[in-house]
This record gives C-alpha cells, structure tokens and sequence, in this order.
C-alpha cells in the first residue's frame, strides 16, 4: 500500500473515531441510550422530531347531557406540547378511548363503550368491548385537547365504584425516524368525586416484559396488561370461534398452548381477529414451567394474590379445560353451578404441598420444600500439565450446610475443557467413587489432560441425584440437581485466566425461571459453551442419510432456537439417541434486537476476541464461518446475508468490524436499535 493510501485510511478512520466520539457526548446529553434509535440523531434532529408521545388526563367531567369529557395533554418526552394534527410538530398523534368500570369483589371490568360484532363465518353476533365512537375533539391550546365520549354514561352506574378511562395512541413519526411512539394511560376516577380506593393491579407491564420486550398487540398499540383487561373482560367473547377474550381465561390459554387438554385431544384453540385473521395458539410452548404462577402474577403487584385467593372456575377451567362444570367430569367433588364453593376446598394454602390448595396444586416438583437442597464446589484441581490426570477436590452439601456424600449421587461426573480462549476439547470423568471424609471428597481422575493442551481450561461437574417426595397420595420422583460449579485452572498459563462470559444465566431465567437441560442436569450456561463449542456437531447420532451435521455451537444453536419462525431455512438438531429436535416453529416472545436481553459484558460488541474461532456450519451456505459471521448469521440466515460476509471474508480474517464495530457507521448497537 502507498503512503498516500496509508494517509488517507488514516484520516478516514480519525474523522470516523472523532465523529462517533462526538456524537456520543451530544447523544448522552439528549437523554437516550446507545439501544434507542434517537441516540444517533443529530441534535437538530432530536431538535426537529421531538421524539416521544406522553398523554396525561388533566381532568373530567360528565356534561349536562350526560357525556364524559375529558382533557388531555399531548407532549413529547422533553414536556413540550405536541399538534394532535401534526401541524405544528411533526408526526399526527391518534389516541382512542375506553370507559369500563371496576368491581373490586371480582377484581374484573365491564366496558360501557362497547361495539356489536358479527362473524361472516358463523353469522353469530357478540357485544364485544371496544373503544368510544363518535366523539368530538376540541383544541383548548397546542398541546392540550377536550375529548367528549360519544358514550352517554350509563344512568344506573355506580357512582361510587371505581371507573377507569383507558387511552391509547401513537404518534406517527415513520416518515422521518422510521418510528411510532406508543402511549397508554389509565385514569382511575370516581364519578361521584370521591377518593378512588380500588383499583385493578394483578401484575405489572414490566412483569410481562421479562419475556415480551415489548408487550405489544393489536398492531403495537396497546401495550398495558391495566389496559387489556378494561376491554378484555367476561362479557367480550369472539363470535367466530365462540371462544371468551375474558383475559384471565385467554391468556391462561395461550400460555398452556400446546399443554391444553383439548389442544391435545385434537381441537385447536384459536381467536378469529380483526380481518378474519386467524390466532392460532395450540403450538406455544411457555419457556418455563406452567406452575409457576408468581411468574405473571408479581408478588409486588396491588393485587397480585388474586391468583391463590380467588379460585373461579373460569380461572381455573382455562388451563384445566377437559373439566366439565355440568357434568362434574374430570372434577373428583363434581358438578359446580357457580363459584360460591371453589374456595371451600382450594383455600389459599394448605398445611401439605402438592394438596387441593392453590398454592399447593402448583407447587414444582423440583422447587418443593421437602428436598434437601444440593449445591456442589470445587475447592482445588491439581495435575494440570498437559498429559496429566487431574486430582480435584471437592465438596458436596445439603442446603442446611452438611456435607454428603458423593457416593448416594446418582451422577456425579466431571466434565473438563478447554482451551478458555475458546473451547475444542473435552473429556469426563465419572466421580461416584470419590475418597470421601465425611467432609470434603477427593477424585484422582484416571483420563488426562490432552498432550497438545495448552493455556488455561475449565472444570465444572453434572451432579445429581433421585429423590422421592411425597405428593397428593402418591410419591413423585424428582431429579434434585446441583448448579452445575465452574472451576478455572492453569495448563500452561502462569496464572488461570477465566474464559469470558458472554451471557448469564440470571438473564436466561428471566424466561425459562430454571434453565435446565438433558434431563434436568446441565443448568449453568457456563457449563454449556464447553461441549456446545465452534468445532462440535451432531454428526456422531445424525443418521448418514440425513448428513451433513449440523453445528451445535453455542452461539449458533442458541440464536437459531430463538429465532425459529422468523428463519428461511430448517434448524433440526439430532440429539440423544437419535432424537430429532426440530425448531422452525419457535415463537421468541421479544425482540431479537435486544441482545442485552441475554448477553452480559457488551458481548455481542465488535470486534470479537482475536482467538474466537471459526464454527463448523457443513449444512449452512459455507463453511467453516468466521466467529463473527456466525454469530450474525445465525440469526441472518438468508443467502444475501451469507454472501455478503463471505465477500467480506479474506483467507487471514474477517472485515466485518470495519462496517460494524462499535463506533462504526453500522455498529452492532446502531443496527439493532429500537
């Protein structure tokens, strides 16, 4: 290259550092994080656009001729007044209303505004709960607006309870920054003036962002679980399938999905929406166990025990469907006409677990009281030179502290790897026999450490062991498992050095509450990236017919899991005994964009370390891919994609982080903001 050339690479790339450098001091004084799109607007932009939506109900009042009215306030996220036209500021602001009221007795809404539905398959008609019609707006000033409902409140309403005015709107800003800026707000208010009191709050929008990032339905709009339920409620049903929309009964259904009793009999569980659209919910798959009720109902939430003081049988019928109310089939006290007994066996908790109780009816086996708790450390590991055997020491406790024994396991097996710059290799060691007294065990492995290892690797151990545990008039057996423990040790180093973390297992359980995989056994994904690494496969149990293998590398498997639906190719994994795991039908329930959902350390940051490898990808576009490429294309699966990092791949590495490091004009963050 010439010295001109080198010249101008070089003020290329110092114009390049200091223009990023700067727009991240102007940015952060905007107020937006690097994951938001606005962060990498100009300040006149910021200054033009305006970003955000914010509604806040100033006041109410029911006129003379019996219609509520209502004053609003539109501004954007800096306090200044938004043209609803979108006139004066850009991007027009929509917003619709709701009026539902609230009983406190049965913590649910009944919507006044309120709509007739018709379905052109069935020609059944259904009162359906829906935003107000035929209102009027009025300008008091810029920013501030009148809405008059074109609901007449209802003469015979109770004045004294609870009403709720839901609002719902988006500024449409597309055709400036490619973004919609959501709002919903719900206004608690008496109609008779008195202070509100009771209020809905099973559980809270964030709750549900655990796994949802964001909540977001009927087009994105209505974003509050508070909102949903002042439409979805007992008297809205869907006219097509004759299905309820009450939302404690469909949300318990969509989240049994493919578990429901009738989806397993043969009967498909779907709602017909707007447009005729079909909602098909019989293949979801909730990421976690279905038990586990606190998940959704945040024990922090106002009202979060109505799920274990409220048993109904609608509540409890949308999980459990194949009982029959009528009947009494599938029900051992038999037939309920009403609600008025549930309680009187299903009390909030009983004095055993897994009883009639609510709390005991959905105890997990594996989270029961009555197991001892096993936590397993590795205290030392020595022999660690290349063509060694390993001697480790190690404890084993119960959760009250007291040591056990490794020999009442019914596995305790070692599993060590390396190198930690990125995984290759591994071998295991079976450890039941372990010298034991009565404190700490010791193992003399009898595999070794490969000749040709080198730097520092990793030991971290599957232990568990079978229990019985006593259940409603039966015994259950439980795999009780041990966190699976990480231990660093040096081959050749001078001094250990920890391989990097990439994602956490706090971050996986926020979805799946306790990640455990291959039985149970492998919950720590630390654990997992040692045989999940770039040069593994599936080959040894895929049959021959159905070669080439495919990668099981952590990253690779791991974002295509996630991504399923949203692939253009097939991900079929072969597993134990020739199992076939198939994945194209798996809904992620957030953003992939979000990669901070799952990794930790900025991570998914370019560049990548100098010693990530290449991964094996035999039945992809080419192969193998680069560390970066495969972590892209893993999600990026189509042929465009691949074509464009293979050109971008030299014989002696990758260019990607020219493009879309951080800093870049393509950066990984800039390219998956929201």
């Amino acid at each position: 290259m010439s010295k001109m050339l080198q010249l101008i690479f070089l003020m290329i790339g110092t114009t390049a550092v200091f223009a990023f450098q700067t727009e991240k001091a102007f940015m952060n004084t905007h107020g937006y994080n690097a994951h938001e799109a606005e962060y990498y607007l100009t300040p006149k932009q910021i200054d033009y656009i305006r970003p955000g939506l914010n509604f806040e109900v100033q006041s109410w009042d029911i006129n003379a001729d019996g219609k509520l009215v209502v004053v609003l306030s539109m501004t954007d996220d800096r306090g200044q007044p938004l043209d609803r036209a979108g006139n004066v500021t850009p991007g027009p602001v929509s917003a619709s209303f709701i009026l539902a009221v609230y009983d406190a007795a049965t913590n649910e809404y009944t919507a006044y505004t309120t709509r007739t539905a018709t379905s052109s398959i069935t020609g059944l008609t259904a009162i359906q709960a829906s935003t107000d019609s035929r209102g009027s707006w009025r300008e008091i000033e810029l920013g501030l607006y009148e809405y008059t409902f074109g609901l007449t409140f209802p003469a015979d309403a109770d004045m004294s309870a609870t009403h709720t005015i839901g609002i719902y709107g988006n500024r449409d800003t597309r055709d400036i920054n490619d973004i919609r800026y959501i709002e919903n707000v719900e206004y608690d208010f008496r109609p008779d003036g008195g202070a509100v009191t009771q209020s809905w709050g099973s559980t809270f929008t964030e709750t549900c962002n655990n796994c949802h990032d964001p909540l977001a339905l009927h087009g994105g709009q209505r974003q509050d679980p508070a909102l949903c339920v002042t439409c979805h409620n007992a008297g809205t049903s869907d006219p097509d399938t004759g299905n309820t929309v009450d939302m404690k009964v469909m949300i318990h259904k969509i989240h049994m999905g493919e578990n429901l009793p009738s989806v397993q009999a043969g009967t498909p569980y779907q709602i017909i929406g707007f447009g005729n659209s079909v909602h098909d919910y019989s293949e979801i798959v909730f990421p976690q166990d279905v038990r586990n009720c606190t998940k959704c109902h945040d024990p922090g939430a106002p009202n979060a025990d109505v799920w274990f003081t409220r048993p109904s049988r609608k509540a409890c019928g949308a999980c459990h469907d194949d009982v029959n109310w009528e009947t009494g089939a599938n029900h051992d006290p038999g037939p309920q006409m009403d609600d008025s007994a549930c309680a009187d066996c299903h009390t909030p908790q009983g004095e055993f677990e897994f009883d009639v109780s609510i709390m005991g009816a959905h105890v997990i086996p594996t989270k029961s009281e009555q197991l001892a708790g096993l936590h397993a450390e590795i205290l030392n590991v020595a022999n660690t030179e290349p063509g060694m055997a390993p001697r480790v020491t190690f404890r084993l406790t119960n959760g009250d502290g007291s040591s056990v024994n490794p020999a009442t396991m019914d596995r305790m097996r070692f599993l060590v790897g390396g190198g930690n710059s990125d995984y290759t290799q591994y071998f295991t060691q079976d450890a039941v026999d372990a010298e034991w007294d009565g404190d700490v065990a010791v193992k003399q492995f009898t595999n070794t450490i490969p000749a040709d290892a080198s730097g520092s690797w990793t030991m971290s151990a599957d232990i568990y062991r079978n229990v019985s545990i006593q259940g409603n008039n039966e015994s259950i057996s439980v795999r009780e498992t041990a966190f699976n423990p990480i231990y660093t040790f040096a081959v050749t180093d001078a001094t250990p050095v920890a391989r990097r973390q990439i994602i956490s297992s706090d971050n996986c359980s926020r979805c799946h509450d306790q990640l455990s995989l291959h039985g149970g056994q492998r919950v720590n994904p630390q654990e997992c990236v040692i045989c999940h690494n770039p040069v593994n496969t599936d080959e040894e149990v895929r049959p021959e017919e159905d070669l080439p293998a495919q990668s099981i590398h952590f990253k690779w498997m791991i974002h295509r899991i996630h991504s399923g639906h949203e692939l253009t190719q097939d991900f079929t994994v072969y597993g134990f005994r020739g199992s076939v795991h198939n994945y194209n039908e798996v809904g992620f329930p957030g953003d992939r964009r979000n990669c901070e959902a799952c990794h930790v350390n900025d991570s998914y940051q370019l560049p990548l370390p100098s010693d990530a490898l290449s991964t094996l990808t035999e039945r992809d576009w080419f192969s193998p891919m680069g560390p970066t490429a495969a972590a892209c294309l893993s999600c990026h699966d189509t042929i465009d994609a691949a074509a464009h990092a293979f050109v971008n791949t030299a014989p002696f590495g990758e260019s990607c982080t020219a493009c879309h490091g951080e800093g870049r004009e393509f950066s990984v963050e800039k390219v998956h903001a929201r």
